[in-house]
């Protein structure tokens, strides 16, 4: 008989054991899954806001629990654009609304119409809102889309209506998804007259982004710059949290599913006792008998890899469709999300079996019969 065969019958011959085992790792690698692909989607989505100003960089309040909390004047936004080596800064106020059940968050988006084109909206159809007007907007093609909206039509928020008179895209598809009016508008509605968000910075050609950006951070202290999602921590704390939490939830995973898989691998191990020390005596080493426990676990480490994929992948969707989080958790399956389940089966498996094998490897044919 073949090792391999070998491996695959002792597993059959104890199938509760070996469901309890891979139960347990696809636990583990569900949780792994799933707080990873949710990781990645909500730090995309996060992110993508600043890349929607067609711009070098951008620049947040600093040190904000939430990004979209930020507060930038409209006057530090005019200095900013006189800095040496800047050829253009931009301030956008984004604010979060409720339209229907469906749609529960939207992103409404105030910019000044000049300030189109150069934060890079490029109008499909109709055309743009008048500065100042109180009751026209525009929406991203793809929002359009999901409300079932077209030009001329009204659109409700709060207790307001808008009409709609140009349908626009942007550089990027989170910007497609949101609604756009006047700056002073939104302004007014949310009672932040002479404050924006967000600046978008754009360098002139020849000027060096990072001697810009080093001098905005120091004639600007109470702001930040951002230019890659490695800098976003320094605005949005949320992002740093989500990522630590990510962290912990995956180690306790692991800790659950290594438990689980010592835990069944100790109770195989007494119970094959008598069979570890036959192989001993008609001549197997230490190693071959190290590998087989442990080639035992990780094939049914992987098959609870397996098990958890599916699960990790059900879970996503559920949270998908959950009131909270639709309209900004757009699922990105990450290859390395589930490369990563897989490094952490092999993981499970080797550490979780590792104490039992050593003690099947070490234990003499005397040593066995004594304890039958």
């Amino acid at each position: 008989m073949s090792f391999l065969r070998l491996v695959v019958e002792n597993l059959r011959a104890r199938r509760l054991r070996t469901a309890l085992t891979a139960v347990a790792v696809g636990i583990g690698v569900m949780a792994v899954v799933a707080l990873g692909i949710l990781t990645t989607s909500l730090k995309t989505t996060a992110t993508e806001v600043l890349r929607i100003g067609n711009a070098d960089f951008t620049i947040s309040q600093k040190h904000t629990d939430d990004i979209v909390n930020s507060s930038i004047s409209v006057a530090d936004i005019e200095r900013i654009g006189r800095v040496p080596g800047v050829e253009r800064a931009i301030g956008a106020l984004i604010e979060l609304n409720h339209y229907d059940s469906n749609n529960p968050v939207v992103v409404q988006v105030g910019l000044d119409p000049e300030a189109q084109a150069p934060f890079g909206v490029k109008l499909l159809e109709g055309q743009s809102y008048r500065a100042g007007s109180k009751t026209e907007v525009m929406l991203g093609y793809e929002l359009a889309h999901n409300l079932g909206k077209h030009l001329g039509d009204t659109i409700r928020f709060d207790s307001t209506s808008y009409r709609v008179v140009g349908l626009y895209a942007t550089n990027v598809s989170f910007g497609n998804s949101t609604v756009m009016m006047p700056l002073s508008t939104l302004q007014g509605l949310n009672r932040v007259a002479g404050q924006v968000t967000l600046g978008f910075v754009k360098v002139r050609q020849g000027a060096s982004i990072v001697r810009v950006r080093a001098a905005i951070d120091r004639d600007f202290p109470q702001l930040t710059t951002i230019q890659s999602a490695q800098d976003y921590g320094r605005a949005d704390r949320n992002l740093t949290l989500i990522s630590a939490a990510n962290t912990g939830g995956s180690i306790l995973a692991a800790l659950i599913a290594i438990t689980g898989v010592l835990n069944t691998s100790l109770m195989s191990f007494f119970e094959r006792i008598r069979d570890f020390g036959i192989l001993r005596a008609i001549g197997w080493s230490r190693t071959r008998v190290l590998s087989l426990v442990l080639g035992e676990t990780l094939v049914v480490s992987l098959g609870g890899a397996g098990l958890g994929l599916l699960g990790g992948w059900a879970a996503v969707n559920v949270l998908q469709h959950l009131s909270q989080l639709r309209g900004v958790f757009q699922p990105s399956y990450d290859a390395w999300v589930f490369g990563r389940s897989l490094i952490f089966a092999v993981f499970v498996a080797f550490v979780g079996a590792l104490y039992p094998a050593m003690r099947a490897a070490l234990l003499s044919p005397m040593e066995a019969l004594r304890r039958e």
